[in-house]
C-alpha cells in the first residue's frame, strides 16, 4: 500500500521503477540460469497507472510473453468479501481494464480467465473454487463469437504454504499479517483435497504452469 500511496502523490520516478524491474529479471536469470516464464506484481501493482507502461516495456525487452490481468468474472456478486476489501478489488479491476490495451500493444499475453480474489485465504473452499470456475467458464463461453474448439486457459491465484515467523519472509519489511496467518495452510489443505481433484477431472481441467502454455 505504501507503493500505491507514493504513486498517488507523484513520488515515484518511472525510470527507477523500470531499473528495479530489470534488476529483478536479471537476478532471477542469475539465480536460475533462465528467464521467468511469466511476471506480475505483488498485490497487482503491475497494472497501476504509469507502472503498467514501464512494466510492459521490460517484459517486451526480455521477451517475456505472459503476465496476469486480474479481472475476475462474478467478483462483485461475492457477498462474503468485506466492503473495504471489495473496494480494493474493484480498484484493481478498474486498473486492469485500463491496462489491457497497453499489454496488447507490447505483445504480452495472459490466460483467458483469472480467478483468485474471491477464493483467497479463509474464503478458499472446494465449493468456492468450483463455483468461481463454473461461473467464469459460463461467462467466457457466452461471450465467445463461435463455439470454442481451442483450450481455454484459467489462472487460479493461490498462496499455499506455512505461516511465516518474523523477521523471515515478506517483501523487504518482514511478513505481513496474511503471511503469518493460518490461511496459508488452509489454502494448502484445500488445494490437495481429493474432491477438488475429482472436480478437475470431471470438468476436463488439466493442471499446468505458464511454461506449458
Amino acid at each position: 500500500m505504501g507503493f500505491r500511496t507514493a504513486l498517488s502523490k507523484g513520488l515515484l520516478n518511472m525510470s527507477e521503477v523500470k531499473q528495479e524491474l530489470k534488476a529483478q529479471v536479471e537476478l532471477f536469470h542469475k539465480l536460475t540460469g533462465h528467464l521467468p516464464t511469466h511476471m506480475d506484481g505483488h498485490q497487482h501493482v503491475h497494472v497501476l497507472p504509469e507502472v503498467r507502461h514501464v512494466f510492459a516495456e521490460v517484459l517486451e525487452e526480455y521477451g517475456l510473453k505472459y503476465t496476469r490481468v486480474p479481472i475476475e468474472p462474478g467478483l462483485r456478486n461475492c457477498v462474503w468479501i468485506p466492503p473495504s476489501l471489495m473496494d480494493f478489488y474493484r480498484g484493481v479491476e478498474e486498473d486492469s481494464f485500463n491496462t489491457v490495451d497497453v499489454f496488447t500493444r507490447h505483445g504480452i499475453r495472459w490466460p483467458d480467465i483469472y480467478i483468485g480474489l474471491s477464493t483467497m485465504g479463509k474464503n478458499m473452499s472446494v465449493r468456492n473454487i468450483r463455483s468461481a470456475i463454473d461461473t467464469a467458464i459460463a461467462e467466457f463461453t457466452s461471450k465467445a463469437p463461435s463455439p470454442q474448439s481451442r483450450t481455454v486457459t484459467i489462472e487460479l491465484m493461490v498462496h499455499p504454504g506455512y505461516p511465516s515467523i518474523p523477521p523471515i519472509g515478506g517483501c523487504g519489511e518482514g511478513p505481513d499479517d496474511f503471511s503469518q496467518s493460518w490461511e496459508r495452510v488452509h489454502e494448502l489443505q484445500t488445494l490437495i483435497k481429493p474432491e477438488l481433484q475429482s472436480y478437475y477431472k470431471t470438468r476436463n481441467i488439466q493442471l499446468c504452469s505458464f511454461k506449458d502454455l
